[in-house]
């Protein structure tokens, strides 16, 4: 892996984070087209790498939100708003974190892998993308054609959501689109789902760099290192912090307008693509 393929990657995960096109699968995507040999671990190291650029994106974009979210939760304010919050966040993550751990060796070979399986994902991103604007948009199934009033996110709704995360580890599965239809299927209210789904990501990203960065110090993934390149990853990291800034603000104006939907006319399109190649 080159400069360039860093610098492309890394522009793709900044887009691709927030967009609900699948930053994986289009990462598997590019890897194809740009020739990239790589195994299915160095292709995990690596996204974990531009993921951690696009969590810190969201802390910056969302920082008038996160810090007193941080000052409530490390300052144990028990009755605030913004504790409960972070447990529902935390409360989100578990089942990602289940998934990490028991099944990080299966969901691996999902990688650097062939692209049909990124396609078939991509058409059911799609459709959860066009289910969800149906659901809201339907009178017959939104409460039997009742008034239908957007409600805060609950405990169970975050564990739903988590779990929605969970299967969305799949190349092709879009994690942000596959959350907010999750949160909006269920009758959360658009701009807090978005803002949540961007959160609930930190805590196992995070975790996952954590626990790379030790293996790395253990000298456990010297060779994958020196397979991707310090600079290449540094190059990725910096374009996938600088674009992600930039798509998160953007992905949270769609969300609020309800303009998702036309996503999932690309994702169908580029599955579809992926299916045939």
């Amino acid at each position: 892996m080159d400069a360039l393929d860093a610098f492309i990657l890394g522009l793709v995960q900044g887009l691709a984070e927030y967009l609900p096109i699948s930053s994986s699968g289009h990462l598997e995507i590019f890897r194809q087209v740009l020739g990239l040999d790589l195994s299915g671990a160095e292709s995990l190291q690596f996204d974990v790498v531009l993921h951690v650029a696009t969590v810190l994106s969201t802390i910056v974009v969302l920082w008038k939100r996160f810090v007193p979210l941080c000052c409530d939760f490390f300052g144990w304010r028990t009755h605030s708003e913004g504790f409960s919050y972070v447990w529902k966040l935390i409360l989100s993550a578990v089942p990602v974190g289940v998934v990490g751990v028991c099944f990080k060796d299966y969901i691996e070979g999902f990688f650097g892998g062939d692209l049909k399986i990124v396609g078939i994902c991509l058409c059911f991103t799609a459709i959860l993308l066009a289910f969800a604007y149906f659901f809201r948009t339907n009178p017959l199934l939104r409460s039997h054609g009742k008034a239908y009033s957007p409600r805060e996110i609950s405990w169970l709704d975050a564990l739903i959501i988590g779990c929605s995360q969970a299967i969305a580890v799949l190349p092709g599965l879009s994690r942000s689109g596959t959350t907010i239809a999750t949160g909006i299927m269920i009758g959360d209210k658009r701009e807090r789902v978005a803002e949540f789904s961007f959160f609930m990501v930190i805590i196992p990203i995070l975790g996952e760099a954590l626990l790379d960065v030790v293996k790395m110090i253990r000298g456990a993934d010297d060779a994958v290192v020196s397979s991707v390149g310090a600079v290449p990853l540094a190059i990725g990291f910096v374009t996938a912090f600088a674009v992600g800034c930039l798509a998160c603000k953007w992905m949270i104006d769609l969300v609020s307008k309800g303009k998702l939907v036309w996503f999932a006319l690309y994702c169908v399109a580029v599955g579809v693509l992926c299916i045939c190649i």
